[in-house]
């Protein structure tokens, strides 16, 4: 892992993605296309093409996926089909290893909590609904989804508007106990999806990157780039456009902008389990 510099401040908030991060539901996402896929006698879904679907918005990735898949069907029998599948199979998803430890821990050292997850508010209740206790870490203020009315349209992960969102639910219950506000660089994003890790660096928050192994095979080699926010490669407007006027880095975490390679804002790890807390200043003091 990544020795981070002593310079950054204690943890206070720490800001979750569910899907692939929380619970194993990106291969319940995999299992369903692929049920289909096969119905059409189309090849299994490929990471190269997964890989540009995860952590994104349904309309978006839905787009990235149809363009692929070319399925002989109309696009509304697709959605039947899945819907159907995914209502079957959802219910049964579980929490990824450390998960559980990992949220109690946070808990009991103080850490302000908040979920900021694509999933909408229909497939959140089916992926949950069993796991009342695991969720509960999360206020119901400060559960994000991706159908959530604050967030404007197209301003879904890589953007960084509900990693920004979720801090604010944090804030806002302080400022009404007269408490310290929770600053950008003391939140912690945990992330397994690149363009989520890239909606975090924008937010200016320092971030975890814990992928689905198969999604870190196939980024092999670019494992810098994800941490930096940079491996979209610019095909977000936004991003293109304030990477075009100036370097990436420093102030640039006040506007948007994504990280440095090698900046020590972000980390990779394997696993959720023994998590190393003292590094970053959540102590159980």
């Amino acid at each position: 892992m990544v020795a981070l510099t002593p310079d950054f401040p204690a943890v206070r908030a720490c800001l979750f993605d569910m899907d692939g991060l929380l619970l194993d539901t990106e291969d319940i996402y995999t299992l369903c296309n692929n049920i289909i896929l096969r119905e059409c006698d189309r090849p299994d879904l490929p990471w190269n093409i997964k890989a540009q679907l995860q952590g994104r918005p349904g309309p978006e990735a839905g787009e990235i996926f149809h363009t692929w898949a070319q399925l002989p069907i109309p696009r509304a029998e697709y959605i039947r089909k899945n819907t159907e599948l995914q209502r079957k199979h959802f219910p049964s998803a579980q929490p990824l290893p450390g998960v559980p430890d990992l949220l109690k821990t946070l808990r009991e050292r103080g850490v302000h909590l908040a979920l900021a997850t694509s999933s909408h508010a229909a497939n959140f209740k089916l992926k949950t609904s069993h796991l009342k206790g695991l969720f509960s870490y999360f206020p119901e203020e400060q559960r994000l989804l991706g159908d959530d009315t604050r967030i404007p349209p197209g301003r879904g992960k890589p953007a960084p508007d509900i990693y920004l969102l979720a801090l604010e639910t944090i804030n806002s219950g302080l400022r009404k106990k007269g408490e310290k506000e929770v600053k950008r660089e003391e939140c912690l994003v945990f992330e397994d999806s690149v363009p989520g890790v890239e909606a975090g660096r924008r937010a200016g928050m320092r971030v975890v990157w814990c992928p689905h192994p198969q999604l870190l095979k196939e980024y092999k080699g670019r494992e810098k780039e994800v941490l930096a926010g940079l491996a979209n490669g610019g095909k977000d407007e936004q991003v293109k456009e304030v990477m075009e006027e100036a370097a990436v880095g420093g102030e640039g975490r006040d506007r948007g902008w994504p990280g440095r390679r090698n900046d020590g804002w972000a980390e990779l790890v394997k696993s959720l389990e023994d998590f190393p807390y003292n590094r970053y200043g959540i102590s159980d003091a």
